[in-house]
């Protein structure tokens, strides 16, 4: 036997080293969609060292069934698993050629946004295939010394690649140099509304009428808040001249990192969340603060970071474009790109959170 197959484990602890790659790399793919502070930079290491080991992992399951793959020996599953094949090894050069600096326009999408959807149809392709051809290790199979050894090898140079990778990206000054902890690259910082427009699934509304427009504060509130336009506008004035029963002045310098690749830094001009939650005087049960859009998407913050947070009318002291969220977005540092709801109309404090969102998230603004 060659030095390969002795490092190669038994084909069905293969075979479930890869289920618990796939299961590894989408529970952490889908906790760096929210995670965007540095504390949680772990995740990010964790899903690329789960990658580059699933590539040794895919190279000795294909090895071993490449005979299989004739074209008189094709069937249905085995088609399939051509498919699931294709695809995983698709969304692992992706992720990689992202790591190293690579792009790809796809219109509103790019090599990242091709990354997350190949790997999120793998594991769809995967419970198929699972149903026709799976068997799990024996026990003393697995509990083998020598499988540990060669996990840990395995685990050892996806560790090393990675950290090599970061090394030679520095040394050459290449794209991939350029990012966040995130995998995010800086585009349009302190350029006002020059920064990527993107909306995450369906949501697409027409411009906003700010002169129709109002701003509510509500749920767990003694004293609810209905505001126009001009009472959260900068340097506006206000109808007869009467007081502003919040001040628009609030500034946030934050960073907009979004789960599309990219990052951009700011100066943001709005009225301060902690003020509004003052002026409406919520119950002390309160918890949450739900942020909605015109869209129906909604998200929300526990209460006391709600308070840190800025509603922003402005950037960079430029008035906030329509696909930037016009007339008012949230700005919520720490936060991931899809968090920072655009064009909010009402705020509602809660005692518990509102479990619907999660469906929100994939439904506003698909009925028109």
């Amino acid at each position: 036997m060659g030095p390969n197959v002795r490092l190669e484990p038994h084909p069905r602890v293969v075979d479930a080293s890869l289920l618990v790659a796939v299961v590894a790399l989408l529970s952490t793919g889908f906790l760096s969609l929210v995670s965007g502070r540095p504390t949680g930079a772990w995740v990010f290491d964790v899903h690329a060292v789960a990658g580059l080991s699933t590539v040794v992992l895919l190279g000795w399951k294909l090895r071993r069934v490449r005979h299989r793959v004739a074209p008189d020996q094709l069937d249905g599953t085995r088609l399939l698993s051509i498919l699931l094949a294709v695809v995983t090894t698709g969304a692992l050069a992706t992720g990689v050629w992202w790591v190293f600096g690579g792009s790809l326009d796809l219109g509103p999408w790019g090599l990242l946004n091709l990354h997350i959807g190949l790997g999120l149809l793998v594991p769809v392709l995967l419970v198929v295939h699972l149903r026709r051809r799976f068997g799990l290790p024996r026990r003393e199979t697995v509990a083998d010394r020598r499988n540990a050894l060669r996990y840990a090898a395995v685990l050892g140079a996806g560790a090393f690649a990675w950290r090599a990778q970061e090394t030679t990206s520095a040394v050459l000054d290449t794209a991939g140099a350029q990012r966040r902890f995130t995998g995010s690259r800086e585009t349009g910082s302190d350029d006002g509304n020059a920064f990527p427009v993107t909306s995450w699934v369906a949501d697409d509304p027409d411009p906003v009428d700010e002169s129709e427009w109002t701003l509510t504060v509500s749920g767990a509130v003694a004293a609810p808040l209905e505001l126009s336009h001009e009472e959260v506008t900068p340097d506006a004035s206000t109808e007869n001249g009467n007081e502003r029963p919040v001040d628009p002045d609030g500034e946030r310098r934050a960073l907009l990192d979004c789960t599309s690749g990219w990052y951009s830094e700011h100066d943001w001009q709005g009225v301060r969340v902690g003020e509004l939650l003052d002026a409406a005087d919520p119950d002390s049960g309160a918890a949450w603060v739900q942020f909605r859009s015109v869209t129906g998407y909604r998200w929300s913050l526990p209460v006391e970071e709600a308070r840190d947070a800025l509603l922003a009318t402005r950037v960079d002291g430029a008035d906030l474009a329509h696909g930037h969220g016009a007339p008012m977005r949230l700005v919520a540092p720490g936060r991931r790109g899809f968090q920072w709801v655009k064009w909010v109309e009402a705020v509602r404090v809660t005692r518990r959170r509102e479990l619907g969102e999660w469906v929100a998230v994939f439904v506003s603004g698909l009925d028109g």
